[in-house]
């Protein structure tokens, strides 16, 4: 694996995870309560032996480059890194990242730098784990070009995701974007041929590229070079790569959850709390999910009743009630609360007792959950200043709306406040 260069492409704008994208990049989102979405695919590598890992992003990323500086420090004694790369305008190229491909493009004379003979190529919003020595194994065995991690999908989901059809020998022999209707049905396959038994065949006939690839480095400069105008690694390079290129399908049956709009973040989050065992854990000693750590305090509850739930660290709760919830790290909420079915994302820092006095004396709101506030299906980020006597529980039903002067959208359903926002006291939404 010290043959393998990892990048980690970190998405555009996030404008599906916005407004948890409106101060941050899309891979800095809090997820759990304590990590980060970019938690996810570094500690992949880390667990794999894969050390040489570079972050591309183009959108606020002062709070991603702050985090992986503060939590990935490796030995002075290997060439080991995590480092963000922005999007950058130069003489020769005036424009911003155009797509996946051109990403990588555009920083192509600093990778082919290092000595490497693999390009591993992931995504900085998807919720899995994985052994990448594994796929990068595949991959070399194969004699492979190119290898797409994939994964047996039913008809339902078949059509968000781009399809893949192979031979009898893995190799990918026809592609299609987001099919609908009879294209769809034509990227049927017979997915025994995967190792599925046909039972599990019979429920998921299709096979989905999960926007992961391992790329030669002879292949990636060539495909980068010969298709200058193509910009997207899955719509454009790869199938006109499928001619004259050897590009082989990884089949991974494990846990896998694209959450990069705000229903599949809520969704996701939310499954971690599932009783006894949730589709994804974040307890496995052999492959840990690593992040930034800080020396919190442990929460302390007082009379609190908190069931089928997950609470982060440095947080304070008093009399108050907690049902199918997560709660950030320095989460604060007072006497009276009822939060259900929610996602809050606590807090930066810990605001002083006197400033909190100070808050409630000027008519104000300080950091954390006010007295009888009662929260349902709701994303609260971070260092939310949420009054006493609060609804947030969508009363009318509302499924969009967009009201960032008083703090807040509704995606799907869901409210989701504003990092920093205020919602003052009695206020029902």
């Amino acid at each position: 694996m010290k043959k393998v260069l990892a990048i980690i492409l970190g998405g555009g704008a996030g404008t599906r995870l916005y407004p948890l994208t409106k101060l941050r990049a899309k891979p800095a989102v809090p997820l759990a309560g304590k990590y980060r979405l970019i938690d996810i695919p570094v500690s992949n590598c880390i667990n794999s032996d894969i050390y040489k890992i570079y972050v591309l992003t183009q959108f606020n990323s002062a709070s991603l480059n702050r985090h992986l500086s503060r939590t990935y420090s490796f030995s002075g004694f290997h060439e080991g890194f995590v480092e963000v790369l922005a999007a950058q305008r130069t003489p020769e190229n005036p424009n911003w990242f155009q797509g996946t491909a051109d990403a990588v493009r555009q920083y192509l004379p600093l990778f082919k730098e290092w000595d490497v003979s693999e390009f591993l190529i992931l995504s900085g919003d998807h919720l899995y784990r994985m052994d990448y020595a594994k796929f990068v194994q595949r991959h070399r065995d194969t004699g492979a070009d190119i290898t797409i991690s994939v994964l047996p999908v039913d008809e339902k989901r078949a059509s968000d995701f781009g399809l893949v059809k192979i031979d009898d020998q893995g190799k990918i022999i026809d592609f299609s974007e987001k099919p609908k209707g009879d294209a769809l049905h034509e990227m049927r396959v017979d997915t025994t041929t995967l190792g599925l038994t046909p039972e599990q065949a019979l429920q998921s006939p299709y096979i989905a590229s999960m926007g992961i690839y391992v790329f030669n480095t002879r292949a990636l400069v060539d495909l980068l070079k010969k298709y200058p105008d193509q910009t997207d690694f899955g719509k454009e390079i790869i199938p006109a790569a499928s001619t004259d290129h050897n590009i082989q399908a990884y089949l991974f049956n494990g846990y896998w959850e694209d959450i990069g709009t705000i229903e599949a973040f809520y969704d996701a989050n939310l499954a971690l709390t599932q009783h006894p065992h949730p589709a994804f854990s974040f307890y496995d000693e052999k492959a840990p999910i690593y992040t930034r750590g800080r020396a919190l305090p442990p929460s302390k509850m007082q009379n609190c009743r908190v069931t089928d739930s997950m609470i982060g660290d440095g947080s304070i709760m008093k009399d108050c009630q907690i049902h199918h919830s997560i709660l950030g790290i320095r989460t604060r909420i007072e006497a009276g609360c009822t939060i259900q079915d929610s996602l809050l994302m606590g807090a930066d820092f810990y605001q002083p007792l006197a400033d909190r006095e100070a808050d409630v004396a000027r008519g104000g709101v300080p950091i954390g959950i006010g007295a009888n506030t009662t929260i349902r299906r709701a994303i609260i980020d971070k260092n939310g200043r949420i009054g006493r006597n609060v609804q947030i529980i969508n009363k009318d039903n509302v499924q969009e709306a967009e009201r960032e002067d008083l703090g807040f959208y509704i995606r799907s359903g869901i409210i989701v406040t504003i990092k920093g926002a205020t919602i003052a006291d009695s206020t029902i939404i």
